[in-house]
Order: C-alpha cells, then structure tokens, then sequence
C-alpha cells in the first residue's frame, strides 16, 4: 500500500484478498471485505456501492493494522470484536470461543426438543436450561431470544468468559432470564429440588495430540482451556455426562456438540450406562456427526 497512488476501496479490497490469501487466510475476500467495512464503519454490502471511493487516511491506518493482525494469524472476529451467531450478534475477545456455525446445530436441535416438551407439560411451567460452558454465552441468549417459556443458567470455568457472556446478555437484554455461574460444569449452578428438563454444551472436546494439529490462527489465539480437554478429549464430556445423569429430571435431555471422532466413543458410554435413551446424532453442513442427543430414561 503505497503513498503515490489512489487507493479506492475496490482496490484496497483486491490488494488486501491476494495479500491475505498468500499468507494462508481460505476466506481471503470475506476477511478483507469484514475487516475493511469495520474500519469505515458501515456494513459490509456498502462496500459494493463504494468501490470508486477513494479510502481516507484514518480507515486505510485502521485497516493496515487489522490486516497485519490478520496476516499473522489474529482471527477476524478478534479484531472487529464481534461475531454473528444464530442471526444475533455477539461480543467476542479472545477470551471466549468465537462461536461456529457447527453450535446453531445445537439450538436448532435444543429448540426442537423445547417445543415438544412443552406440549407434553401443556406449558405449565418454564422449562429449566442449563447452558454449560457457555463461553461468549451465545447458546444461552438464542436460547432465550426464540425460547420465550425458558430459565437459563449459565456455567464457565473462566471469570473471563463469563465477563464476555455477562456483556452479550446485557446486550440482548436477557439478564432476567439467564444467570451466570463460575465454576467447573453443572457443579457450579445451584443443586435445588427443581431438575433440569435441559443441559446443552459445547464443551472442551480436543485432546491433546489433535490440539497440536489445530490451525494456527484457532491453537495460537483462541482459549486453551475452552478446547482442550486432556490426553483423550473425552475426559470433560465424560464428567459432564455423569453430572447431566444427576441433574436432569425423567424426560430430561443432554445436548452436547462434540469431535465426529469422539461420537463413537460418547455413545457407547451412554449405552453402557442404560440411564439413557439415545436420538439420532445431529451431522453438521459438512454432514459430520456432530451434536450427541440423550434423554434420561425415566
């Protein structure tokens, strides 16, 4: 990017997508179209009706920055400090996980489920969530947003997420209808006569030879401690079960997001339990096995 010539937007897009795309970035365009529109301020499909607007200097410092940031691998989410989830938007810092298309599987299956417990309870009571791991607290508030009948507790092992997740219910304006706990799994929310009728999570589920493999950008700035769960990637979901097997009332159901490698392994352990009965595992777009379904027999 050089002083001497006119640097329009379209330029500056079709400069920055080749610089991002040698430097390893498979979204190159979309990251250079995010990063720039969030250095002018405006939405993204502005961009198309500016391509002949010459960049001031502020926005071409701005987003010579971010595009330096990006180029060493700081995800894009990260440096516009938000990210789009379920058609909501959320606030993300590194740290918290950015959410993932893979987790709307997991609402999509939770409001499902929501719906037919509700009629087999005619709505005589809200239904009791707990979101475990919460993160960015992204599940909890789409939860809420489409789920208007619901109590929500939100547990994360990290002060720090919780501070993230603290802020996006704020901003969706949930603060009556979710609460935050501190602490490890379902033990941090309070054990009360009322069961749960739901636990979803997207818990740590990387183990760690697979942790060392993970793209630079995910392994180098996103929270260790929300993907890594031990030696086998099992070890958090393992834990988490046997909790969700005390907590949730007859009928109740556990939905958790976890490794297509590691499904095999999580249903066998839940059918030698004999607790549970299990639904078809949910595949994501790329029509992996992605999203565990049990219900606690009664």
């Amino acid at each position: 990017m050089t002083q001497t010539q006119v640097w329009t937007i379209g330029k500056l897009l079709e400069w920055t997508t080749e610089f991002l795309r040698k430097s390893g970035s498979e979204s190159a365009r979309l990251d250079a179209e995010v990063l720039l529109a969030h250095a002018r301020s405006c939405q993204r499909i502005q961009l198309y009706t500016a391509f002949g607007e010459e960049a001031t200097d502020a926005e071409r410092t701005a987003f010579r920055e971010m595009v330096r940031r990006r180029a060493e691998g700081t995800p894009v989410a990260y440096l516009v400090g938000h990210k789009e989830f379920f058609s909501l938007e959320f606030i993300v810092n590194s740290d918290c996980l950015i959410p993932r298309p893979e987790t709307e599987h997991l609402v999509v299956a939770a409001l499902d489920w929501a719906k037919i417990r509700m009629k087999n309870i005619n709505g005589s009571r809200p239904l009791l969530i707990a979101d475990v791991c919460t993160g960015s607290g992204c599940v909890a508030v789409a939860m809420a947003k489409h789920l208007s009948n619901c109590e929500l507790m939100a547990s994360d092992l990290s002060s720090a997420a919780l501070k993230v997740a603290e802020s996006n219910i704020a901003k969706h304006s949930f603060e009556d209808r979710i609460s935050l706990f501190q602490g490890d799994l379902l033990d941090a929310m309070p054990n009360s006569e009322a069961k749960l009728d739901m636990v979803l999570s997207n818990p740590p589920y990387v183990s760690e030879e697979e942790f060392k493999q993970l793209p630079k950008d995910i392994r180098e700035h996103e929270p260790a401690s929300a993907l890594l769960s031990g030696p086998s990637g099992f070890e958090v979901t393992e834990r988490l079960l046997t909790q969700a097997a005390e907590r949730l009332c007859e009928g109740g159901v556990v939905m958790l997001e976890s490794s297509p490698m590691l499904v095999p392994k999580i249903e066998a352990f839940l059918q030698s339990q004999n607790l549970w009965h299990l639904a078809p595992t949910v595949k994501d777009f790329q029509g992996h096995a992605r999203i565990i379904i049990a219900e606690r027999m009664r």
